[in-house]
């Protein structure tokens, strides 16, 4: 169970990598990309930021949802245990 965690854990976080790798190769290479408005006034930088939050609260929720128990986690015990 906890190779199988660990997996999820590092794919997801692979995913949010990329993500946020896009962010800062575009902040660093084409910065007037970073200045346009495509939604409503707010630029592209803020609207990206606020999408990485996003997704890093999406995909904890995604771990969350399929991260198995580990079975040595402590059961409870009744009391003739």
């Amino acid at each position: 169970m906890q190779q199988y965690n660990a997996r999820l854990g590092l794919w997801l976080f692979g995913l949010y990598l990329l993500l946020y790798g896009g962010f800062v190769l575009v902040n660093a290479f084409s910065p007037e990309t970073m200045e346009q408005t495509p939604f409503g006034g707010i630029n592209l930088a803020i609207s990206w930021g606020f999408g990485l939050i996003l997704a890093a609260v999406i995909l904890s929720f995604v771990y969350g949802l399929f991260c198995k128990a580990s079975e040595d986690s402590p059961k409870e015990q009744g009391p003739h245990s």
